[in-house]
């Protein structure tokens, strides 16, 4: 892992170090409520609630809030609406993503940002008439096929004209709830944004009606399964942010100084992919299938670059199925006395907080690149996002992903690419044509 100690060795050699036990075991800061299984069927089968609180929350104010955001983002702002939320991407004169989240317009001239700071880096050197501000607020997810029905029992209303990406003013446990619509399971869900010091009210509100509904709480050894099923590639799991290099290095440096940041602690590749750049962790908006996103009406940093990617992408996103026989041939050698230990492979994925990069092969030729290699309990298989030539993406193509740490006895297992994302997307569904209630609970 990088350090302070080591911000004048950005190379890909210091992201490799020995594995070990370090703040990404917290499981994504929360902890295991029943079991992973039964926790990661909820969101296909009821629903669950889970907290993503930890995630930083900056607030922008002032005249320039909005131009900031065209200035650094691939994104359009120009009919930006309040109380609309964009996915919003920030990359480097390359065209490769430094960072992307959430970005909700809240008024004339101010913005809210979740999970990117970026912008508040380059506001910070200078020349926006901006202002920001951390600021503590609840993200609670509930999400999956019941949640509405669970949504609306306590917030007392109705949410079915409820958009896509929009936001509607609630009341739970007593308290003013912001639910933001969005669906980062690929079902239809909600972000309920609150006061941090009402948080624990407004769950609590929550779980004592979510009997009803098949409610589980999420935790955190899941906590990422639902982005690999749904295809949400995602910072530090699916490629590093683009600042080892230009002018992002003196935001990493600034991030690697910091007592607050997190980075520190995530920071580190693994896996059978090996490289001397470390570039070649990085990722472009198109080769995570965001090439919607990227509007050309206004400039921003990598627009030349993806302008040319988009006329001849080399690079799609892929799911991977794992062959279950090879993953099971992988756990049985731990059992054969005399054969060399593979690298074990964590269910349902990895709590250290690496990027696990395997390397992926179609005769002998490498071909793409594997990541967010998880257990899936829903389809009972072993599946990985994989970032891949487009000679060899279509669905059913035959590849072979090498599993083991360089060092470690390493094997090939057989994989079939597959359509990202592999559960179907229900997220945008129409709430209108939902029942007043689940199934279970009709009379």
């Amino acid at each position: 892992m990088i350090s302070p100690r080591k911000l004048a060795d950005f190379s890909a050699a210091s992201l490799r170090q020995p594995i070990r036990q370090h703040h990404g075991a917290k499981y994504w800061h929360v902890p295991e409520y029943t079991n992973w299984i039964d926790e990661s069927m909820s969101w296909k089968e009821t629903c669950y609630i889970g907290d993503w609180s930890w995630l930083e929350t900056i607030r922008y104010k002032g005249r320039d809030a909005i131009k900031l955001f065209a200035d650094t983002s691939v994104n359009s702002v120009a009919k930006f609406q309040i109380g609309q939320s964009k996915h919003v991407i920030h990359c480097d004169d390359n065209g490769k993503i430094i960072e992307e989240g959430i970005l909700t317009r809240t008024g004339e001239e101010e913005v809210i940002a979740h999970s990117t700071a970026w912008a508040d880096y380059v506001a910070r050197q200078g020349g926006y008439d901006v202002t920001s501000e951390v600021v503590g607020m609840t993200k609670f997810h509930v999400q999956g096929p019941n949640a509405i029905h669970l949504m609306e029992r306590v917030s007392g209303r109705s949410l079915r004209e409820a958009k896509f990406m929009r936001e509607l003013p609630l009341r739970i446990g007593g308290h003013d709830v912001v639910a933001l619509r969005q669906g980062m399971t690929g079902e239809l869900g909600f972000e309920l944004q609150a006061a941090i010091e009402n948080g624990p009210e407004v769950w609590a509100a929550i779980v004592a009606e979510g009997d009803d509904f098949g409610l589980k709480e999420m935790g955190g050894r899941v906590a990422m399964i639902n982005h690999l099923e749904a295809c949400y590639p995602t910072l530090l799991l699916d490629y590093l942010p683009a600042i080892w290099d230009g002018r992002g290095r003196g935001y990493l440096k600034e991030q690697m100084e910091s007592e607050h940041s997190f980075f520190d602690d995530y920071y580190g590749v693994a896996g059978s992919f090996e490289s001397d750049r470390v570039a070649d962790w990085y990722r472009s908006p198109i080769e995570f299938g965001w090439g919607n996103r990227i509007n050309f009406d206004h400039e921003f940093p990598g627009s030349d670059a993806l302008r040319a990617e988009l006329k001849d992408p080399q690079r799609a996103i892929s799911t991977l199925v794992w062959n279950s026989d090879d993953v099971m041939g992988l756990y049985a050698s731990l059992f054969r006395k005399g054969t060399p230990l593979p690298d074990f492979m964590e269910l349902p994925q990895d709590p250290r907080g690496y990027m696990y990069s395997d390397r992926v092969s179609v005769n002998g030729q490498p071909v793409g690149v594997s990541t967010s290699r998880g257990y899936s309990a829903y389809f009972r298989e072993v599946i990985s996002l994989c970032v891949i030539d487009t000679g060899h993406s279509s669905p059913g193509t035959q590849v072979k992903v090498l599993w083991g740490n360089p060092g470690t006895e390493q094997r090939e297992i057989r994989a079939t690419v597959a359509p990202a994302p592999y559960k179907k997307d229900r997220s945008r569904i129409d709430l209108s044509t939902l029942p007043d209630l689940p199934p279970r609970l009709h009379r």
